[in-house]
């Protein structure tokens, strides 16, 4: 007779999307809200269809540099303070193995587990894998959540100028008196359609999401078409 183990249920969690997700939606908004105002700003201030484009264009490649240069900076930040930790429970493991199991212990105690419950199963976790178990149960390090500079500076920067080319494509075909009104309302639409997309992939509500970028994109293009016409009408 054969006998088969328990067969695990697989599944797909939200929290797995996280990584790339938080810098795809950051990316890809600060691309359409920046060089949208940066479009609308310009264009409000009177110059002509030639340097509206140049502007747009050059927040575009700064734009998406600099969401690049960020986005790794940032992340190999978290990514050495995660490796700096890690490295301090490894010495931690191999010069105090008795406190950190009496650590793990209390810690699965603090979570409602019984004591005597909680010595066997941090000894057996310690067995199996000492420093992933304090890894995710003490310091909150998981595969999900374990930062990743690259992925995160390439995210970023593609969908900052995915973003920045629909505002800048709408520039490009319109122009004059019509320019700012359209770019306007070309960059309202794809932001809710973004903010909508964001909520979904999150298992947030829809039109939560695309409310709060509705918001900030509505103020940071007033903001700038204000200063682009007040500067437009001091030179002019």
């Amino acid at each position: 007779m054969s006998f088969e183990g328990p067969s695990i249920h697989p599944e797909t969690h939200l929290v797995h999307r996280i990584g790339w997700l938080r810098a795809a939606v950051l990316g890809a908004n600060d691309g359409i809200v920046s060089v949208a105002a940066i479009l609308v700003g310009v264009a409000s201030s009177g110059v002509d269809h030639q340097a509206v484009l140049v502007s747009g264009l050059a927040g575009l490649v700064a734009g998406a540099m600099s969401m690049a240069a960020g986005e790794y900076v940032s992340v190999s930040s978290q990514s050495d303070t995660e490796q700096a930790d890690l490295a301090r429970e490894k010495h931690e493991l191999e010069h105090n193995a008795d406190l950190e199991l009496e650590e793990l212990a209390v810690i699965y105690e603090r979570r409602g587990v019984d004591p005597q419950t909680a010595r066997i199963v941090a000894r057996q976790l310690t067995e199996h894998d000492a420093l992933g178990a304090h890894a995710r149960d003490e310091l909150g390090i998981t595969e999900v959540a374990s930062a990743n500079p690259i992925q995160a500076a390439l995210t970023s920067a593609l969908t900052f100028t995915i973003g920045a080319v629909l505002p800048l494509a709408a520039a490009w075909f319109v122009t004059g008196p019509l320019a700012v009104p359209v770019i306007t309302g070309v960059t309202l639409v794809v932001l809710a359609i973004l903010g909508a997309l964001g909520a979904y992939t999150g298992g947030a509500p829809l039109w939560k999401g695309a409310a709060r970028v509705l918001i900030w994109g509505a103020l940071a293009m007033a903001v700038t078409a204000g200063v682009g016409a007040l500067f437009g009408t001091v030179v002019g």
